[in-house]
């Protein structure tokens, strides 16, 4: 598939975010949320998309009204995800997984997810424990980052059953180290560092900002946060998931469908070429869109 096969650029038909925001039901379930809600010139409540505060506020929102997330906490510049755009993921994989199930999705702890640089958040095993009782092992190279995540599980009981996080010992690895030999995962998620290095990261973030700032004398700031292993590996996302590709070779009798985001679609055509050379029994490129914004899943089996 393309990202010139997208229709409407919209997020996905069961998406629960599809139609914006509801602010009013929002307040109600968030006092804290109150601060950042304004009405901008087209009278709609709306928030400062470029101010991680209110950022922040608006995902705790949406996770207690749509999820029954009663605390969530990320700790200070950790990565604070857009939780609409993560629960496209999870739906997207959700169809994937249904491709070989006779087109049902399946639900349940039987399907046990790997998510790679689960993070602070651990958003993506919180929404898809949610939307669809998966199990879930999500792993990070930093202990911190795990810390957080396991608090927030733990402050939501229900999800304690559900998932569990591993350390990754090598910053360099995704596979090795966390594995265990009675491991067999459904399918693995990730959403790898973007960014070659600290600069190249600067240059996006202060070009973002002065797009939804209008203050000229504003410093820039990332609305989102994050860790630099969150945001920038040597080579970039190409280099990460190709590594991601070599890796899950050694481990094809452990994994399903290996997936990734991929931001930038001149990465695709090298990415795909290393997964025919090394003769991967399937390979898809699901797209996606939120509005201008167009990001693809690139998913794969050995």
């Amino acid at each position: 598939m393309n990202d010139s096969n997208l229709v409407d650029k919209k997020l996905h038909p069961r998406n629960k975010h599809r139609n914006g925001y509801d602010f009013s039901t929002l307040l109600r379930k968030n006092e804290e949320l109150k601060p950042f809600v304004f009405v901008n010139d087209y009278g709609n409540q709306t928030i400062d998309f470029s101010n991680p505060e209110a950022v922040l506020s608006l995902n705790k929102s949406l996770l207690k009204k749509h999820y029954n997330i009663t605390f969530w906490e990320i700790g200070k510049n950790n990565l604070c995800p857009p939780i609409p755009g993560r629960m496209d993921y999870i739906h997207y994989l959700a169809d994937l997984l249904a491709s070989d199930n006779d087109e049902e999705i399946p639900t349940g702890k039987t399907v046990k997810i790997l998510d790679i640089g689960t993070g602070a958040s651990a958003i993506y095993p919180i929404l898809g424990a949610q939307e669809y009782a998966w199990d879930f092992v999500g792993t990070d190279i930093d202990a911190a980052a795990l810390h957080f995540a396991q608090q927030n599980i733990s402050k939501n009981a229900w999800l304690k059953k559900q998932i569990s996080f591993r350390l990754q010992p090598d910053k360099t690895k995704m596979f090795d180290g966390v594995l265990e030999k009675s491991d067999n995962f459904t399918a693995v998620i990730c959403n790898p560092p973007f960014y070659k290095s600290r600069e190249d990261n600067w240059t996006s973030t202060t070009k973002k900002f002065n797009n939804l700032n209008k203050s000229k004398e504003a410093l820039p700031q990332q609305n989102f946060g994050g860790h630099p292993n969150e945001l920038w590996y040597e080579g970039g996302e190409r280099a990460f998931i190709r590594n991601m590709i070599y890796e899950s070779m050694k481990y094809k009798d452990q994994l399903g469908w290996c997936t990734s985001l991929v931001a930038d679609k001149a990465n695709l055509k090298p990415l795909i070429s290393v997964l025919e050379y090394n003769k991967a029994k399937k390979v898809t490129i699901i797209p996606m869109a939120q509005g201008n914004k167009i990001s693809r899943i690139l998913a794969w089996k050995f």
